[in-house]
């Protein structure tokens, strides 16, 4: 009896240990699985690049219409000379622009042999390139262009010499003619170059450049025209050469937005 005794009770203590270390081990287990996972580390994020809005440009799109200063002032110091020149342009797109003047001449030359008088009207047509980037809000132009001119006019011969190789007496005195030349006509191409600034609002003042090359032209019997309406004087041949001081006024018909993009601005690298 006391053995059974002393083995039961050593089976009671083995089987309290194996228990023990049973829940020691399920503990531990739960715990591994219940344990809370670490945190994942974040990737670092690319730095913003700070980026400006866009600019937006309002181009305004009409007609321009002046008058020539110089022509319209010439005669009040020179008596030979009657003229005055209308311009305009009307904006086309973003840098051309079409251009035409049209005007009118009387003007009396006097060279060595003969003295002449030319009167006519005169129209050129072509386009204006502007080569000038405006800021915002600015509209100046800088231009290049092309030309067709046409004039029809009438030469009056007032008097002329003839010439004497042996002016051993002298010169002789001029024979005064008076002999009108009407129905008279010329064409010319010329490049044109100027410019234009706003200097109150929708009133601009230019000044401008013409290079010309004849290349019709109706001449009247026995003497050459020395002078041609629109195309001022020959040169003895089919080269000219003009220029205009203008004040114009814009008339603006429609506008046009342009968006502008800005460059992103990059930060600083640590």
């Amino acid at each position: 009896m006391k053995h059974t005794l002393k083995y039961f009770f050593s089976s009671c203590l083995l089987f309290s240990m194996v228990l023990v270390q049973a829940q020691e081990t399920s503990t531990t287990t739960v715990k591994k699985e219940t344990a809370p996972a670490k945190p994942k580390t974040e990737t670092a994020k690319p730095e913003l690049q700070e980026v400006k809005p866009d600019s937006i440009k309002t181009d305004r799109y009409g007609l321009r219409v002046g008058v020539d200063l110089y022509k319209l002032t010439r005669g009040l110091y020179d008596k030979d000379y009657k003229g005055i020149e209308i311009v305009g342009d009307f904006r086309l797109t973003k840098k051309y622009y079409i251009a035409a003047e049209l005007g009118f001449e009387d003007k009396t030359t006097d060279d060595d042999r003969l003295n002449s008088t030319a009167t006519g009207t005169y129209i050129k047509g072509g386009f204006d390139y502007n080569l000038y980037q405006n800021w915002l809000d600015m509209e100046n132009l800088i231009t290049i262009g092309l030309r067709g001119g046409f004039s029809t006019f009438s030469q009056e011969l007032n008097s002329y010499k003839i010439y004497n190789p042996n002016p051993y007496w002298g010169e002789q005195p001029p024979i005064v003619d008076n002999k009108k030349y009407n129905g008279l006509t010329a064409g010319w191409i010329e490049v044109a170059m100027g410019l234009k600034a706003k200097v109150f609002n929708n009133v601009f003042v230019g000044f401008g450049v013409q290079l010309k090359m004849l290349v019709a032209n109706t001449k009247p019997d026995g003497f050459d025209n020395l002078y041609i309406p629109g195309f001022n004087r020959t040169y003895d041949g089919s080269f000219g050469i003009g220029f205009n001081y203008t004040v114009s006024y814009f008339i603006p018909i429609y506008k046009k937005k342009t968006i502008i993009p800005t460059a992103k601005k990059e930060q600083p690298k640590k």
